[in-house]
């Protein structure tokens, strides 16, 4: 029977890294798709690349990948076990249609896990450009904007990304480990890092589920199952101070938030790189935060991402207090973002 403690330990183990130390080993990162590979998975996208409108949703036995496999069964394996992330290399998207590049994407997905609604319009494929909204507009998601992320984690196990365009300037991704950050504040501060072990208010910018308040209230830090599980977005954190039922952010508590996010910038902490068109990025969301810089997108071709939220086998049990915003913690079929009316579809422009 899984408990939950005050406070972890001291974390030990491949998700525990800095982002100095991988700079210098990108072929430990790296999956560079073979011919072999990418005939296979273009094959196996071509029913699908047909068509106008939206995707269907894709199953994995609909989209036979034998030689590949093994390669995802070892790329689940290094998400939720090890470092948490990978970078897959080599989609050739000058041969391929935009709707053909998705389908790969959607089905190398459903082979990873089962695909989650990323908003309440029930995107299954999200769409990651600039809309050209406010992203101090407390009802806009920032991914939605040209705007700095910072640091955070999204509401399934793992997201996966695929570059479409890049931008003129800037865009960069970065990831860091949770686990080096704690390590990090139980070192420098220990009465800060126990802080994050205490329920906080994060806004669910206007995407209420019925029956649900318009934030949900779980730590930053999880000790759950001998597991260290994050779950953060300082932006939503502090606009949640707008619900008068919102519980109140401490001098202390901002102290610690500050911190976390502190550590989570340190160069030598996390890990940059730059998506070029075809790359894919896949993170797990339980262990690791991601960001990526402000950015300029190329006149008349926009800097555009496709995402993907997953739910996946095999992961990590979650505590019960995720339940407000992952719906279930039913390992495999949990996350994503459900309110009244949504209709879950894969949209392509």
């Amino acid at each position: 029977m899984a408990t939950a403690s005050t406070i972890a330990p001291v974390q030990a183990g491949e998700h525990v890294w800095f982002g100095e130390d991988l700079a210098t080993q990108p072929d430990g990162w790296t999956w560079n798709l073979s011919a072999a590979e990418t005939a296979e998975l273009i094959s196996a996208a071509a029913p699908f690349a047909e068509g106008e409108g939206d995707l269907p949703l894709i199953k994995p036995d609909e989209f036979p990948l034998p030689t590949l496999g093994a390669s995802l069964a070892a790329l689940r394996e290094t998400l939720l076990m090890g470092r948490g992330f990978q970078l897959v290399r080599g989609l050739p998207m000058r041969d391929l249609s935009q709707r053909h590049a998705a389908a790969a994407f959607l089905g190398l997905g459903a082979h990873l896990g089962s695909p989650r609604s990323q908003n309440s319009a029930g995107h299954l494929l999200g769409h990651v450009r600039d809309m050209d909204l406010d992203a101090e507009d407390p009802d806009v998601r920032i991914y939605q904007t040209s705007q700095r992320q910072t640091f955070h984690t999204d509401s399934a196990d793992v997201v996966g990304l695929l570059c479409l365009e890049t931008a003129q300037s800037g865009g960069t991704s970065m990831l860091v480990s949770a686990a080096t950050i704690f390590n990090e504040m139980t070192t420098r501060a220990p009465d800060l890092a126990a802080l994050l072990f205490e329920p906080v208010a994060t806004d669910r910018r206007g995407e209420i589920p019925e029956g649900q308040k318009p934030f949900f209230e779980i730590p930053v830090l999880n000790w759950y199952d001998e597991a260290l599980t994050v779950i953060y977005q300082r932006q939503y954190i502090d606009s949640a101070q707008r619900f008068p039922a919102a519980p109140r952010l401490t001098p202390r508590m901002i102290a610690a938030l500050d911190m976390f996010d502190q550590l989570a910038n340190d160069p030598s902490l996390h890990l940059a790189l730059e998506l070029e068109v075809g790359d894919m990025q896949f993170v797990h969301n339980h262990s690791l935060l991601h960001d990526r810089t402000g950015f300029v997108s190329k006149p008349g071709a926009p800097r555009h991402l496709l995402r993907l939220w997953l739910s996946v086998d095999g992961d990590r049990e979650l505590p019960p207090s995720f339940a407000q915003r992952y719906g279930s913690v039913t390992v495999g079929d949990r996350g994503g973002i459900i309110t009244a009316g949504t209709s879950l579809h894969a949209p392509l422009p």
